[in-house]
């Protein structure tokens, strides 16, 4: 079975809070990875940047773009779909932008007995879903997009996110 393409992944920290989790990058790559090992839809050689913010940028984010002038943990900017038959030699397809927020991630990884880089590897993973597609806008859609989270989350040893956190013990990232 051919190994699929693996996203072209750019990390950026535009907030400095993100240096008290060096190994936050890592887990990011990690979490896309995994993610589009499940999703292989045929999208070929693609690209996507995570943009690690603040509350602050991540609440300008949301009152620009949603008209919610509040903090959320992650936000997802798909790119339109390219139009064409992609050619040889034709640069990855961007897949689109993932912003996450330090402090609301922190803050839900800490109210729900979670460490902190199994929380960040499932946002990851629901802002790579929405990049490519899925959404969770009905009670159908939103039910397949959180098993392919589990599914996906499985994969990297993360438990269910969804779970009720009196059931299960700490996650492991």
């Amino acid at each position: 079975m051919p190994q699929p393409d693996l996203p072209e992944t750019d990390v950026l920290v535009v907030a400095d809070v993100w240096h008290a989790e060096p190994d936050a990058e890592a887990v990011i790559l990690r979490a896309i990875d995994a993610a589009a090992a499940v999703i292989t839809t045929g999208i070929g050689a693609c690209e996507l940047a995570v943009m690690l913010t603040d509350d602050a940028g991540i609440q300008t984010l949301n009152a620009n773009w949603r008209g919610i002038d509040k903090p959320t943990n992650v936000l997802s900017f798909p790119a339109l779909p390219p139009t064409g038959t992609p050619l040889p030699g034709d640069p990855p397809r961007t897949l689109g932008d993932i912003a996450i927020a330090y402090q609301t991630t922190r803050r839900e990884a800490d109210a729900e007995g979670k460490l902190f880089a199994a929380h960040l590897t499932h946002l990851a993973v629901h802002g790579y879903l929405h990049l490519v597609g899925y959404d969770h806008e009905n009670d159908s859609a939103a039910e397949e997009m959180e098993q392919l989270e589990r599914d996906i989350l499985a994969t990297l040893g993360v438990a269910d996110p969804y779970a009720d956190p009196a059931s299960t013990s700490r996650q492991a990232g």
